[in-house]
C-alpha cells in the first residue's frame, strides 16, 4: 500500500476518536445506548497499525469489532483496506459496501450502509486529486447521505438527529480524503454541516430493552453459516461475518448464557464481549443539561468513562500496547492489562498523535463556548506544550484555558472531579479556573507498588535495583509531583503500606475533615474495598471517599498489586 494511503487510514481513525463523544451523544438507532463513538473507535483502531501486513490488520478488524456500527464498518474496511493505490479505491469501496450489506441480517437504508453506497458510486465517477473541488465534491455527496438518514429512519426523525454511525463514517472519510489529497486539515466544522441534527430532542423517549449487546468470535472450521443462523435466528440486530474458519457475530439477546453454550458446541470461543442494554439505555436517557462550559482532561488521571459521561467531561486517551494489541486506555479492560503483565507479556504506553490531539481541541471548541483543559503534568507527557501551541495558532478569542496540573493518576483524577462539581455548582469557568489552581497546590497522592519490576521494565528504574528490591521484599511508595514521580518511602509489607497511608492522611487532614479522598485499585479491588476503605472511613467519617480504578497509563508502569490514595482537603472544597 502506498504510504499516503496508509496515512489517510490513520487520519480517519484518529478523527473518529476525537469526535467519539459527539457520536455517543446522538446514538439512538437501533437502540439508544450511547456507544457508537466508543464502538467505532475500538473497531477501527487496527487501521492505525499501518506497519502490519494487510491480512493481519483485516483479521484484527474482525477480532476488535464492537456493536452494530463497529461490525458493519469492519466488514466494509475488510475490503476497502485492500487497496494498493488510489486507483483501487473505487472497486474496493464497492466490494466493501457489498460485504457490509450482506453481513447484516436486516439491512436498512439510512445507516452507514447508505454512506458506503454513495461512496462507491461517487468514487466510480470521480477521480481523486489534490484539487479541493474534487475532494469537496466527494464529501458533499457523503454529507448529503448523512443528512438523509434523518428522513429515512423514523426513529432518527423522532429524535431529531442524523444516524451516529453514518456521521462517524463521514468524519472518517473527511480525514481520509483530505489527507490523501495532501490538503491542510482545515475541515469545515461538523457542527456547521449538521448543526440542526446533533442534539436529541427533549421529547424523545426510548423503551427499556432487556438483555445484552454481544460480540464474539468463534473458531468453527466444521460449521456452516446455516448452523450459525439456527442459533442467531431468534436474536436481534444480528451481524455475521465469516473469515476462513472464523465467524464474528454480533447480536442482541436476553439470554447470553444460552447463546454462549450453543456456540461452544460449534467450536472454540476466541473472544467474548457484552454490554448490559438496560443499564446503557438508562444511563443514556438521563436528561443532559445544555452546558456551554466544559472541562477536558487526560485519561492518565484516574477518571473513568462513566465519570466522563456523568460530569460531561472529555477524556484524551493515551494508548496501551499489550503484546501486539493497541487500544485507547479507557477502552481496555483492566483485567486484560494486569493479567498480561503477570504473565510477562510486553506492555508499553504511547501518546496519541499530535493530529489526534489537535482534533480533540477542535472538537470541544466547536461544541462548547469555553473549555478548561486540566492537563496531565508536563513532566509526564508533551500534552501541555502541544495544547499551548495549538491554542496560539487557533484560539484568538482565548476560549481554551489550559492548566499544567503537574499531576497524574489519582491526584489528577481528584482535581478533575472536584473541578467538575464546582463548575456544575457555579456555572462559572473563571471561578473554576481559580479553584483548580488552588486544588493543584493542595491535592496530594501516595501510590503503593507491590513490585519494582514493572517500573524497571518501563525504564523508570534500573533492573538491578528492581531485582534486589523484590528479593528484599521492598515495596516503594511514590508521589506523582510536578517534577516527576518522587519516591517518598519504602515498606516491606501490606500492613506497613496501610500504616503509611494513614500517616500521610493524618499529617494533612483533621479527624472531622470533609475532604475528598480517592482510593485507587489495580487488580486488587477487594483489598482496597474490604480492608483499606473501612479503616479510612472510621478515621474520617465526614470525608467523602470514592473508589476508582487506577488509570491504565499508571497501571501499565506500576503493575498488578498497586493501589493508591489521593486527597483534597476540605478547605478547598
Amino acid at each position: 500500500m502506498e504510504p499516503s494511503l496508509k496515512n489517510s487510514f490513520v487520519a480517519g481513525v484518529e478523527r473518529v476518536a476525537a469526535w467519539s463523544d459527539l457520536l455517543d451523544s446522538i446514538n439512538v438507532f437501533p437502540v439508544a445506548d450511547g456507544d457508537t463513538g466508543r464502538n467505532l473507535s475500538i473497531s477501527l483502531t487496527p487501521l492505525r497499525a499501518s506497519s502490519q501486513p494487510k491480512e493481519k490488520i483485516v483479521h484484527q478488524l474482525l477480532l476488535s469489532a464492537r456493536g452494530n456500527s463497529g461490525n458493519i464498518a469492519s466488514r466494509f474496511f475488510s475490503a476497502f483496506y485492500m487497496a494498493e493505490n488510489v486507483l483501487d479505491l473505487a472497486a474496493c469501496a464497492k466490494a466493501g459496501s457489498d460485504r457490509a450489506w450482506q453481513a447484516v441480517s436486516n439491512p436498512l437504508p439510512g445507516t452507514m450502509l447508505s454512506v458506503f453506497d454513495v461512496l462507491a458510486e461517487t468514487l466510480a465517477k470521480n477521480s481523486i486529486s489534490s484539487d479541493r473541488k474534487e475532494v469537496d465534491n466527494i464529501l458533499n455527496r457523503l454529507a448529503k447521505a448523512v443528512h438523509e438518514t434523518y428522513e429515512l429512519l423514523p426513529k432518527l426523525n423522532k429524535a431529531g438527529v442524523v444516524d451516529a454511525g453514518a456521521l462517524g463514517m463521514y468524519i472518517f472519510f473527511e480525514g481520509f480524503f483530505q489527507t490523501l489529497a495532501g490538503l491542510a486539515d482545515d475541515y469545515r466544522p461538523v457542527t456547521e454541516i449538521f448543526k440542526n441534527r446533533l442534539q436529541i430532542l427533549p421529547s424523545f423517549q426510548e423503551n427499556t430493552e432487556f438483555g445484552y449487546c454481544v460480540d464474539f468470535v468463534v473458531n468453527a472450521p466444521d460449521s456452516s453459516s446455516d448452523e450459525l443462523k439456527k442459533i442467531t435466528g431468534t436474536e436481534g440486530s444480528v451481524i455475521v461475518i465469516p473469515e476462513g474458519d472464523f465467524y464474528k457475530i454480533h447480536l442482541h439477546t436476553e439470554d447470553r448464557e444460552k447463546v454462549k453454550s450453543q456456540i461452544a458446541g460449534l467450536g472454540s470461543m476466541v473472544n467474548w464481549e457484552d454490554d448490559n442494554l438496560a443499564s446503557q439505555i438508562k444511563e443514556f436517557m438521563v436528561p443532559k443539561t445544555g452546558q456551554s462550559l466544559h472541562i477536558m482532561t487526560d485519561a492518565a488521571g484516574s477518571v473513568t468513562r462513566q465519570d466522563a459521561g456523568h460530569y460531561n467531561l472529555t477524556l484524551l486517551n493515551s494508548y496501551i500496547n499489550v503484546g501486539e494489541r493497541s487500544l485507547a486506555e479507557t477502552y481496555l479492560h483492566p483485567q486484560e492489562l494486569y493479567s498480561a503483565m503477570s504473565k510477562g507479556v510486553k506492555v508499553s504506553t504511547a501518546q496519541a498523535s499530535v493530529y489526534e490531539r489537535h482534533q480533540h481541541y477542535e472538537s470541544v471548541l466547536l461544541r462548547y463556548e469555553k473549555v478548561l483543559y486540566l492537563c496531565v503534568g508536563s513532566i509526564y507527557t508533551g500534552n501541555y506544550q502541544v495544547a499551548l501551541q495549538w491554542k496560539k495558532e487557533h484560539d484568538p478569542q482565548d476560549r481554551l484555558l489550559i492548566i499544567d496540573t503537574g499531576a497524574a493518576s489519582g491526584r489528577l483524577g481528584t482535581i478533575v472531579l472536584a473541578c467538575a462539581r464546582y463548575l456544575a455548582q457555579t456555572n462559572d469557568l473563571e471561578k473554576t479556573w481559580k479553584f483548580a489552581q488552588k486544588a493543584v497546590t493542595s491535592c496530594e497522592e501516595y501510590v503503593f507498588l507491590d513490585k519494582l519490576q514493572y517500573l524497571a521494565a518501563g525504564g523508570r528504574l534500573s533492573k538491578t535495583s528492581a531485582f534486589f528490591g523484590d528479593m528484599l521484599k521492598m515495596k516503594p511508595v511514590i508521589s506523582p509531583l510536578p517534577e516527576g514521580a518522587k519516591k517518598v518511602g519504602v515498606v516491606r509489607n501490606q500492613h506497613e503500606q496501610i500504616d503509611l497511608a494513614l500517616s500521610k492522611l493524618c499529617s494533612t487532614l483533621t479527624k472531622d475533615s470533609r475532604a475528598l479522598i480517592m482510593l485507587e485499585y489495580s487488580d486488587n479491588l477487594d483489598l482496597v474495598k474490604d480492608k483499606i476503605e473501612p479503616l479510612i472511613c472510621k478515621q474520617y467519617s465526614k470525608a467523602e471517599i470514592i473508589l476508582q480504578p487506577l488509570s491504565l497509563t499508571s497501571g501499565a508502569h506500576m503493575g498488578p498489586g498497586t493501589w493508591g490514595v489521593a486527597f483534597l482537603p476540605e478547605s478547598i472544597l
